[in-house]
């Protein structure tokens, strides 16, 4: 049993030249963005919050003023006179990589090239990043150095093929260089605690198509990604492994009046054999998917931990056994997730939106698993994920957005088999609920 209380004030500053037409860039902006935050934990067991047993079972933090956001940006050039444009912007700035946030969406340091062709039908990034810590409880951004470059490079073409759908090609580098971390509550985050400890470098390089949009009534959602390179020191493979694997999600939606019917699937390759010298386990950057319930979901949505990494992170679909999304490292040697969703949203009023999944999960390999945790025969079943939001808007704009919603993981026997309690060799079912107010002035 925990109970999580966050809050975060932002305060922007933006000060550009140009006419904020639908069309037209900016000539220049700089923006300034501070941020403060308090948070608030309570849990039922010890060691959670620290692991001395004597930091209790409740953590208090709240944080001076962190910039969020700073940057200048500056159009350089005009490319026709239809307002194509290319535009650089230096400094703290949020960039998602992909229509979902399957990869890469985060708010960090970079110098960002980017701009639009062809009558704005056609929009390209080129972004460097050179990235910061994250703060543990807060996950905003600090002022200490990450030791970690990333390199992302996409291109979209508009009514590809069919006139409302968009596709998208993309590189992704993540280059992550040796580093070793203890979190601030003195968790250790760098290298994994996961077998050998030892720092190590990663890097890796994802190669990816995407498109999203609709083909005649039918709305259509998609990613297919590859991802090589080099791990130089696996900690669960205890030796250098080379990186090839997989990631694949569809998502095909049908609407009727107010009402939307949706089904999806997402498959991210495992790793059948964690003593071999190739990783086959799919990792991500930094990733915050926004699919098959996205926020909604208990899979995504809460960080359940197994042995002193997560099985999977908040925010996220991939089982990666990383210690931390935000300060941990990318681990490509993991057990993979297929997954089924059936899903259902309606517009119950015009203020009003219900969103509701049913979600059926399983390992791609349990190999890793058998490893980590020194059991044979778990199974690939993790279990049904169920899932129901509202989403509600008073004013019908954004100055006031009210979320909230409930979920339950039922568990299957591959759950069991990690989870199992020794007395009973059974496991509960898990639930969580949640509630976000966001207000803007």
């Amino acid at each position: 049993m925990q109970r999580t209380t966050l809050q975060n004030f932002f305060l922007r500053f933006d000060l550009f030249h140009g006419a904020q037409s639908a069309f037209k860039p900016l000539d220049w902006q700089i923006r300034l963005a501070p941020a403060f935050n308090m948070n608030d934990l309570q849990v039922s067991e010890l060691s959670v919050v620290n692991p001395n047993t004597r930091g209790g079972r409740t953590r208090f933090k709240n944080h001076s003023i962190l910039l969020q956001e700073y940057f200048v940006e500056a159009k350089l050039a005009d490319l026709s006179p239809d307002y194509d444009f290319v535009s650089a912007r230096a400094g703290n700035q949020l960039f998602n990589s992909d229509f979902r946030g399957f990869i890469f969406f985060d708010t960090n340091r970079a110098v960002r090239l980017f701009g639009t062709r062809t009558s704005n039908r056609h929009q390209f990034n080129l972004i460097w990043y050179d990235m910061v810590e994250k703060d543990t409880n807060s996950g905003l951004n600090t002022y200490d150095d990450r030791h970690q470059n990333v390199m992302i490079a996409n291109y979209y073409i508009q009514d590809f093929v069919f006139p409302g759908y968009t596709f998208q090609t993309s590189f992704h580098w993540n280059h992550d260089n040796p580093s070793m971390k203890f979190d601030r509550n003195n968790f250790l985050v760098r290298p994994d605690p996961a077998g050998v400890f030892q720092q190590h470098g990663v890097d890796a390089y994802y190669f990816g198509i995407a498109g999203d949009g609709h083909m005649g009534r039918i709305n259509v959602s998609n990613a297919l990604y590859w991802v090589t390179g080099q791990d130089k020191l696996n900690p669960i493979g205890g030796r250098p492994i080379d990186i090839n694997a997989f990631m694949g999600a569809l998502e095909l939606s049908y609407d009727r009046d107010w009402a939307r019917f949706r089904g999806s699937v997402f498959f991210a390759s495992g790793d059948g054999d964690p003593n071999d010298r190739t990783g086959n386990g799919f990792d991500t950057i930094m990733d915050n998917p926004v699919f098959a319930g996205g926020e909604f979901s208990y899979w995504q949505r809460q960080a359940i931990q197994l042995f002193g990494v997560r099985l999977v992170n908040d925010r996220s679909l991939v089982p990666d056994l990383r210690s931390s999304k935000t300060q941990g490292q990318s681990n490509f040697t993991n057990p993979g997730l297929l997954l089924f969703n059936l899903g259902f949203d309606a517009d119950i009023t015009p203020k009003l939106r219900m969103i509701t999944n049913a979600n059926y999960l399983m390992f791609d390999e349990t190999a890793v698993l058998e490893t980590f945790t020194f059991q044979g025969g778990i199974d690939k079943k993790i279990g049904l994920d169920l899932s129901v939001g509202f989403e509600w808007r008073p004013f019908h704009n954004d100055n006031m957005i009210a979320l909230f919603g409930a979920s339950t993981l039922i568990p299957d026997q591959g759950f069991k088999n990690l989870y199992r309690q020794f007395n009973t060799g059974d496991v509960d079912e898990l639930y969580a609920g949640f509630f976000e107010l966001i207000l803007t002035y």
